[in-house]
């Protein structure tokens, strides 16, 4: 659904334009409407098409509040979920707890995630790209379960 990577400049009212090559698709799906919200194991956010958030709102609904794990990615998660719309020029306006939790302040990289958009801080997602790839290959960075299976 959502693939690539974009660099992205956000105004002084702290908004973003989302890349044209997803607007149309996004009001088709969503008609504009989004959620935005943190992402509770990075420091980036998440950007859910509404009709894709609702299917993430129902599975956070079904984890028990007696697991501490599943109570605090709920908190973190809904807890800071707010709706968004696309305006009429494509922006969005990212929450100013957002912007600060994920430190998006001028310049922010957004990255395709299948149903969903990541939203990081440029120099964040550099420094975390180049450390994930120096890792790459490492004799003592045995891939897990699932990524033994997968054939690219």
């Amino acid at each position: 659904m959502f693939r690539g990577f974009s660099s992205v400049s956000i105004d002084s009212k702290g908004r973003l334009a989302v890349p044209s090559r997803f607007r149309e698709r996004l009001a088709a799906i969503a008609g504009g409407c989004l959620v935005q919200t943190l992402n509770p194991l990075d420091r980036s956010l998440w950007l859910y098409p509404l009709s894709e958030w609702e299917i993430i709102e129902t599975k956070l609904a079904a984890l028990s509040d007696f697991d501490k794990q599943s109570r605090r990615a709920k908190q973190m998660m809904r807890g800071y979920a707010s709706d968004c719309q696309l305006d009429g020029q494509g922006r969005i306006l990212l929450s100013p707890e957002l912007r600060d939790y994920a430190s998006i302040k001028k310049q922010a990289v957004i990255l395709g995630q299948g149903n969903k958009f990541e939203i990081w801080n440029q120099e964040n997602w550099e420094e975390q790209r180049d450390q994930w790839l120096d890792l790459v290959g490492a004799e003592d960075d045995e891939p897990s379960e699932p990524l033994k299976g997968l054939s690219l």
